[in-house]
Parts: structure tokens; sequence; C-alpha cells
């Protein structure tokens, strides 16, 4: 006998052996051991063969199989996700006309749900309460189904049903041995003459749920199963961002006398994101602190994107510190990517190193966004130098090795990001080394994914002035069959002004046009560049005439390229045409501009004026109307005339804000005060600026 006992995964064997021993030792098989023996292949993943084995029984004049047996298969087809299995037993049943009970219409319901059959569902409900009074157990299960389908309306009216059944004391709950739930009313079936929707409450005739006599079991497994099903329907508010829904449930489970659990303000909590702004969220996290309950790892996840999305960094990275176990990189990508948009590098690192040392494995977009952190070394207003190109290079094959390491590949963004890296840094070689890799990965499969990284490509070779490179790359781009578009054109224009060729840029003006783009400011500047360049500036003026003309929008650049060019020829007449026009057009200057009509004046021996020109300006610069320390008083004293030494440090925050119009500005007048100028609060009292108004343009 014991030769029988085999291992599991001879399962099959086993029990054929098994028949056949009884058969040899004269055991006849009654209904107990057939469904022990039905269990066992159910168990084991045997579905055919216990079809098989159903069928021969089926034939059997002395066994008659019952219908716990058919739900017992009917379960195993479900718990194995085998549709067909599952069709073919719900056949059989209506062929032998075994009908249905209680557990048939559990198992119908998970089958529904692994279908994500909606309209199943409702016929489901429908044919139940044909045959059965609802009971609390059977609404739950059928609110979680519902729940899981997304059909949060029907759901919420079955959860009234359950406290309606709950205050009318009719509970018919009990627990097994082993710990489930079940209902302990005889399953025979009773109409209910209530559908859905029969029973709807208001919230304020909800009363405490333990005022009503329950001895503690009673109590305990209805708040249980009252639990589950609120939790149910909070999650599924949470997928569908119901946040009123949701909120509508706490409230209703506070007057019911329900305490929220950790996973029911996991699910609130997540509703409430969709919605409310991180302020409102970090409330329901103290609200579960007060009650001494300890958020999930999933709920502190939620959060920290929440706050990493608000900006709110310091509290993000708080939030994702008390993570013990993250099933994705989610929440710390988003962090990251927070770090990114603020320029936070320091803080980046510190987060991935948290993340390498919790052993959280990084996905592509983790990569995606370390290049674009830490593939720049040089902060904005540095230029490159052999040794920001050395650390460049040392900090892109560390990531790159670290994704060889976990087995990612690079993506068509994380190249990209790669290539802005280089660019930024002035890397020209490894730049085009690494469009090679891109073209092989990316763009000979999919010419039209090239576009974006010929563009990134071509802007770098032209800011590094390798005017030969960027010609070849935009041939070989054609060439490919990725097809240029306006961003393109206007790269390759702006490439003119290098080769100072102004019939190259014409012609490349005019494929744009017949390619269906329109020139837009960027065109214009890099055409009004090369014209500048040959000291044509009445020809560069009359562009910009039309350009104003035609209600194209010109922009600082566009006006600083005329600025730059006046500044070393000291064309005053040029300088102060374009400052009005800009003021008119209502463009404001930038620190550039400011540093080009300054240092115009100065050259040519203006000196009060360049004084009273800087101070205009740097009030347009830092507001529209060019009246801000009207309405700021307090600039003056504390930045501008301020004795105190800290101040220039103080202003120099301003650049960690991202305020740099602002910070240069108060650099600016506090300079003209240093020198010992009166210090002009609005730009309107200026004579020069009183002068240009008065110019016919």
């Amino acid at each position: 006998m014991s030769n029988l006992f085999l291992p599991f995964f001879d399962l099959l064997q086993f029990v054929m052996e098994l028949w056949r021993f009884m058969e040899l030792k004269g055991v006849s098989m009654n209904n107990i051991c057939s469904s022990l023996m039905m269990q066992a292949l159910c168990k084991g993943g045997y579905l055919k063969e216990a079809f098989d084995i159903m069928d021969l029984l089926g034939e059997s004049q002395c066994l008659y199989p019952v219908l716990p047996l058919y739900n017992s298969l009917l379960r195993s087809c479900t718990k194995m996700r085998s549709i067909i299995q599952a069709s073919k037993c719900l056949n059989l049943m209506e062929k032998k006309l075994v009908g249905k009970n209680e557990v048939t219409y559990t198992e119908l319901l998970k089958l529904a749900v692994l279908q994500n059959n909606f309209s199943a569902a409702h016929l489901i409900w429908k044919e139940y309460i044909k045959n059965y009074t609802t009971s609390i157990i059977a609404l739950r299960r059928f609110i979680w189904s519902f729940t899981k389908l997304g059909d949060l309306k029907s759901a919420y009216n079955m959860l009234q049903q359950i406290v309606s059944l709950a205050i009318r004391g009719n509970i018919s709950i009990g627990r097994t041995v082993y710990g489930k739930l079940y209902s302990t009313r005889l399953d025979i079936p009773v109409p209910s003459n209530k559908g859905l929707g029969s029973t709807i409450l208001d919230l304020k005739d909800n009363k405490k749920l333990d005022s009503y006599g329950l001895n503690g079991q009673k109590h305990s497994l209805l708040m249980k199963v009252l639990r589950w099903s609120f939790n149910d329907i909070i999650h599924g508010c949470a997928k569908q961002k119901n946040y009123m829904l949701a909120r509508k449930l706490m409230l209703q489970m506070e007057n019911l006398g329900l305490q929220p659990s950790s996973h029911t303000y996991d699910g609130f909590i997540k509703a409430v994101v969709s919605h409310r702004s991180f302020v409102d969220v970090i409330g329901v996290l103290e609200k579960m602190q007060q009650k001494n309950l300890k958020p999930y790892d999933s709920t502190l996840a939620t959060l920290s994107i929440t706050c990493s999305k608000a900006l709110q960094l310091d509290l993000a990275e708080a939030l994702l510190n008390k993570i013990a176990e993250c099933q994705c990189p989610h929440p710390y990508n988003v962090l990251l990517a927070s770090c990114d948009a603020l320029n936070q590098p320091e803080r980046a690192l510190r987060v991935f190193a948290k993340m390498k040392q919790n052993l959280f494995l990084p996905n592509i977009r983790t990569y995606e966004l370390l290049f674009s952190l830490f593939g720049v070394v040089n902060a904005p207003y540095e230029d490159s130098n052999i040794l920001s190109q050395v650390d460049t290079a040392k900090r892109i094959n560390a990531i790159e090795k670290d994704m060889a390491k976990n087995g990612i590949h690079h993506s068509y963004l994380s190249m990209r990001n790669l290539l802005r890296a280089l660019g930024e840094e002035g890397m020209v070689t490894e730049l085009i080394q690494y469009l090679q890799v891109a073209e092989n990965l990316f763009i000979y499969r999919n010419p039209s994914l090239g576009k974006h990284m010929y563009n990134t490509v071509l802007h770098y070779l032209v800011e590094a002035k390798k005017s030969s490179l960027a010609i070849a790359i935009f041939k070989r781009m054609k060439l490919i069959g990725s097809p240029p578009d306006s961003e393109t054109y206007n790269i390759m224009i702006d490439c003119c002004s290098i080769t100072e060729c102004y019939r190259s840029a014409c012609l490349l003006m005019a494929m744009m046009i017949r390619k269906g783009f329109c020139p837009v400011t960027c065109t214009y500047t890099a055409i009004i560049k090369i014209l500048l360049q040959d000291e044509n500036f009445n020809e560069a003026l009359n562009i910009l005439k039309q350009v104003i003309l035609d209600g194209i929008q010109p922009d600082v650049l566009l006006f600083n390229t005329f600025l730059k060019e006046a500044c070393y020829k000291e064309r005053i007449d040029v300088i102060e045409f374009i400052v009005e026009c800009m003021h008119r057009e209502k463009v404001p200057p930038d620190s550039a501009t400011c540093g080009y009509v300054f240092s115009a004046y100065v050259n040519s021996g203006f000196y009060n004026t360049a004084i009273e020109a800087l101070q205009v300006l740097s009030l347009r610069m830092m507001s529209e109307d060019g009246n801000i320390l009207r309405e700021k008083k307090n600039f003056v004293n504390e930045f501008i005339l301020s004795e105190d030494l800290n101040v220039e440090s103080q202003i120099l925050k301003l650049f960690e804000d991202s305020e740099d119009e602002l910070a240069v500005g108060l650099l600016n007048l506090r300079w003209c005060a240093v020198a010992g100028f009166p210090i002009c609060e609005s730009a309107d009292q200026s004579l020069w600026a009183k002068r240009l108004e008065r110019m016919q343009l």
C-alpha cells in the first residue's frame, strides 16, 4: 500500500491506482469517495480527467453526481481561470438538471468577474433574488463582484441593504473551524421581493450598531463583514477617482460606529488625491495617526507621490523613507522627476541611493530620469570644460553599467536624454557615436522616431558651431527617410548664420514653406542674425516690422539679436528703436537685454543714460508695468538700500526659487544705489523712457 503514495506530481496516477486497488479489494465507490476523488483531481489541476470521471460516474446506475460535486468542479475551473472548462461544467449541470444553490451563485459571480462580464453579474443577481431572500454574506459577495466590475452604484445600494439587515438584527453569520465566514441560515430557496436600490438609507437615519443588543461574537462578525464591504466600495472609489462617494461612505461608517481600518484609509486616501490638494491628503494621514493606525506601504507611496507632484519634496522624501517594501519604483520615479524639475540633483542622488539600499529595483523610467538629472555636470550659467566632460562621461558610464546589471535596455526617451546631456557638455564626438547607436536601436527600424533625436543632435552641433557636421547629419536624416519638421528647418536656417550664407537660409525657408511649415519667430531670428552679421540693419529692421504686421509675436531672443549687434557696432539709434519696440509689444527684457543696452551707452560715453536705462529695463524685467518698487516698498529698504552685508546672499537665493528676473533686477538696482545714483521707483518716471515713447516706429 505504501507504493501508492506517490509524489504530488503523479497525483493522477495515484488516484487511478487507488481506484483500481478499491475495485481489486471489492470496495464499492460511493458518493463520498467520488467527491473526494474529484476534489483531489481538481486541486491537482486535472480538470479534463475530472470531467471524464464525472461523465463515467453519470453513466453509473449506483452513483449519481450531486450538486456539491459540480460546485467543487466549477470552483476549480474558476481558480484555474479556465473559462472553457467552466462553460463545459455549466452545460453539464444544465443537462443533468442538478439546479443551483448559493454556492453555485458564488462561483458564477467569480466567473463573471474573471471574464469582466458586467451584464452576466446583473443576470446572476436577478436570478438569485428570484430564488433566495438576500442575506448579509450573499450581499457581501455581490458587493465584491459589482465593485470589481466597476458598478459602484449597484454595490452601494447592496451595502445599504446589508446595513438595513444589520439594523433589523437579521445577522445569520457564523464562522467555520478554519475561520471562514458563512451564512447560518438553511440553503432553502425563498424568493426575495427586493431588487437593487430598494433599500436606500439616509445617513442621518443610521444608528450605531452596538446599540442593538447583539452578543459579542455576532457583533464582531457583523462588524467584520460590514467593514469588508465598505472597504471594497471605497477602494472601488479610489480606482474610479470618485471622491464624493468615498467621503459619503466614510461618514456613514462614522455614524454606524464602524471604525475605519488602515485598509479603509488606504482606499480613501487614494480617492482623496484625485480631487483634493496635498494639504487635505496630509490631513487624512493625521487623522489616522490620531487613531493610532499605521498606514500601509501603499498608502505612504500614494502620499509621497502626491507631495512630489505638489513639489513638497521634503515631505515626499520623508514619507518615502518610511516605506518598508515597495512593489514598484513609481513613487521613487515621481520624486526623481520633481528633483529634475527643481534642479535638485543632490536630493535625487540621495533618493536613488535609498532606493538601492532598500533593494527596490529601478525600471527604465528611473534611468531616463537619471540621465536627465546627472548627464549634465555644469549648473545653469556655467560653460562646459574638460573636467566637466570627463565627469559626464563617468556618470553616463556608471548609469549604463547599472542598466546592464539590471538587464534594462535603452528606451527612446533615455537615449534622447543621454544625447541632450552630451550636447549640453559640448561632447561632439560622443554625441555622434551615440547617435549611431540610436540609429541602430530605433531609427533604422522606424525612421519616424528619428525626427526628435536628429533635432537634438543638430541643435547642439549648431550651438557648438560644427556646421559641416550638422549639414552631413541633415543629409543623412533625409537619406534614412526620417522627415524633417519645422524645428529641423529652423535649426538648419540658424546653421546658416555660422556659414554666413543668407542665400542658403532663404532656400531652406522656401523648402520649409513648400513642406507646409509656416515660419515662426525663431525662423526670422535666424534670418535677421545673418543680415546683421553683414551689417544690413535696414533690411533686418524691415523684416522685424513685417513680422509684427503679420501678427507673429516676437520674443526677447529676436530683440536681443538686434541689440547684440547694435551694441558691437555702437548703433545707439537701433538700440533705442528696439527697446521702445519691445516696450510697445509688451516683451519684457531679460538680463542679456540689460547688458547690451548698458554696454552700448557706456561704450559711447553716455554714462548717466546707461544707468538710467539699466534701471528702467531692470524694473520692466521685474514686473510688466515697471512699477514693482511702488507696489512693494519693502524691496527698496530690504534689498536695494540696505547696508546689511548678507543682503546680496539673500538676493542670490531667489535663483534657487527660479526667480531669475527678480534676482537680476534687484542686483542691478542695488549696484546703481551703491554707485551713488538715485533709485527710480517707476519706469514711467524716467525721462529716457518718456523720450523713447515719443519715437516714431
